[in-house]
């Protein structure tokens, strides 16, 4: 809505946002963060970051800040962007948070592919068919999809010359990008 009318909500005026939003002016800042951090490493994860690592980056980002920041404070600030129709969502996949930050919708198929990879950061074709028993043509969608919406990257160059694909977000290598502020 109010991209529709050119109302830059995060230059706007905090105190009618946070108002209108209903939240504090903690959480309208710590909701400004969330969204700077999620674009910042949007090219790397697309669009999809995991809760730990968006915390960590945070507390960098206001390590000046006295008041510290928890999982609880970053779900209720995402959970007030979502008025805003921004695509912010929390999604759980396996015992792992995420942080959408695309309009993206996955399915089931989805998910159970970004849960089998949180074992090792990736996953093959072969692993998908055999672990989820699945036909050939059903995993190379889904992960096709996967791929085309920013989620997965492939890696082509192992000696087994077998595709994998990688999955930033569920990786348990943290993001090396550098969030300025």
């Amino acid at each position: 809505m109010c991209a529709k009318v050119g109302v830059d909500t995060l230059a706007s005026n905090k105190g009618f946002w946070a108002e209108l939003l209903g939240i504090g002016d903690f959480y309208y800042e710590l909701g400004v963060q969330i969204v700077e951090i999620c674009l910042a490493t949007r090219p790397h994860n697309g669009g999809l970051i995991n809760m730990q690592e968006l915390c960590t980056l945070l507390r960098q980002r206001r390590k000046s800040d006295h008041e510290a920041v928890s999982e609880d404070d970053c779900l209720r600030a995402i959970s007030k962007l979502k008025v805003m129709g921004s695509g912010f969502e929390v999604i759980s996949i396996g015992k792992k948070k995420l942080v959408r930050s695309v309009p993206t919708e996955l399915n089931k198929d989805h998910n159970q592919i970004l849960e089998l990879a949180q074992a090792q950061g990736f996953v093959t074709v072969d692993e998908v068919e055999r672990r989820l028993s699945w036909t050939t043509g059903r995993a190379i969608d889904a992960l096709d999809t996967l791929l085309d919406e920013g989620l997965a990257m492939i890696d082509d160059g192992h000696r087994d010359d077998r595709r994998r694909y990688w999955f930033p977000c569920v990786s348990s290598i943290t993001s090396s990008v550098g969030i300025d502020t």
